[in-house]
C-alpha cells in the first residue's frame, strides 16, 4: 500500500516508520528539515521536505506519492520538554491543528487518498464519570485545536479515523514512565496507526493504557490495538 506520513521525523512518525516498511508498505514520508530528510531515506522512506503550511507544496508532494492512505502525525511540539517555553509550544501546534490540518486534508483529497488517519488527544475530555468513552464531550476551551482536527478529517468525503492517544511515554518522548490520567505507550501508539490503515469503521478511537481515564475498549475490538506492544529491540 502506498502511504503518505506527514510527520515522519517526530515522535510517533520514527516508530511508525519501521512498522510500515516492515509490513511492505511504500512510504513517502515529510519533514521540514534536510539533515532529517536524508535519515529518512537511509531507512527506506521516500523523504518529502515540506512544510505543512505551504498548501501548493504540500499538495504536489502528496500527489507525487498518490497514497492509498495518508497519515497525519504532524505536531509543532519540542523534543524536551520546558515549562518556560511550554505555553508557545502549546500556540504553535493549536496553530498547526487550525491551519495546517486543512492544507493536508485537502491535499489528500486532491491526490485520491481513500482514507485519513490523524493523531488526536485522549485527555482533553470534559469532567465526568470515567473511564471516558469515545462519544464523551471535550472539554471547552483547552481542546479547541482538537476539535477542529477532528472535525476536518471527520466531515472530509474520504474515510476519516481519529486516534486519540493518551499522553505519550517512552523513546524520543516527554516522559520514560506513564503520567497522567491517560497515557500509551509511543510504541503502541504507532502500531495502532498501523493497524487502522486497513481496520476499523471512520470515526474516533481512543488509543490508552488499560485502567486510564480514557476507555480502549473499542480500539482493541475494532483495530485490534494492543497496549503492550512494544517495537522488538528498540
Amino acid at each position: 500500500m502506498r502511504v503518505y506520513l506527514a510527520g515522519a521525523a517526530g515522535a510517533v512518525g520514527r516508530r511508525l516508520v519501521p512498522l510500515l516498511l516492515a509490513d511492505g508498505h511504500e512510504v513517502t514520508g515529510t519533514t521540514r528539515r534536510p539533515e532529517r530528510a536524508e535519515e529518512l531515506r537511509a531507512l527506506g522512506v521516500d523523504p518529502a521536505l515540506v512544510d505543512v503550511y505551504d498548501a501548493e507544496a504540500l499538495r504536489d508532494t502528496v500527489a507525487a506519492a498518490r497514497p492509498e492512505v495518508v497519515i497525519h502525525q504532524l505536531t509543532d511540539l519540542p523534543q524536551a520538554f520546558d515549562p518556560a517555553t511550554f505555553q508557545a509550544a502549546l500556540e504553535r501546534n493549536t496553530r498547526l491543528r487550525h491551519e495546517g490540518t486543512p492544507n493536508l486534508v485537502a491535499a489528500a483529497l486532491a491526490a485520491g487518498a481513500r482514507r485519513l488517519v490523524a493523531q488526536s488527544i485522549s485527555f482533553v475530555y470534559a469532567p465526568g464519570p470515567t473511564p471516558h468513552g469515545e462519544e464523551d464531550p471535550l472539554e471547552d476551551g483547552v481542546a479547541g485545536g482538537v476539535r477542529e482536527l477532528e472535525r476536518l478529517v471527520l466531515e472530509a468525503p474520504l474515510e476519516g479515523v481519529i486516534l486519540r492517544y493518551g499522553l505519550l511515554y517512552g523513546p524520543g518522548t516527554w516522559n520514560e514512565a506513564p503520567a497522567g490520567e491517560s497515557t500509551v505507550h509511543v510504541d503502541a501508539a504507532a502500531h495502532a496507526a498501523l493497524l487502522a490503515l486497513a481496520r476499523g469503521a471512520p470515526g474516533v478511537y481512543n488509543v490508552a493504557d488499560d485502567g486510564g481515564s480514557a476507555a480502549n475498549a473499542k480500539a482493541r475490538r475494532e483495530l485490534g490495538f494492543d497496549p503492550g506492544f512494544r517495537l522488538p529491540g528498540r
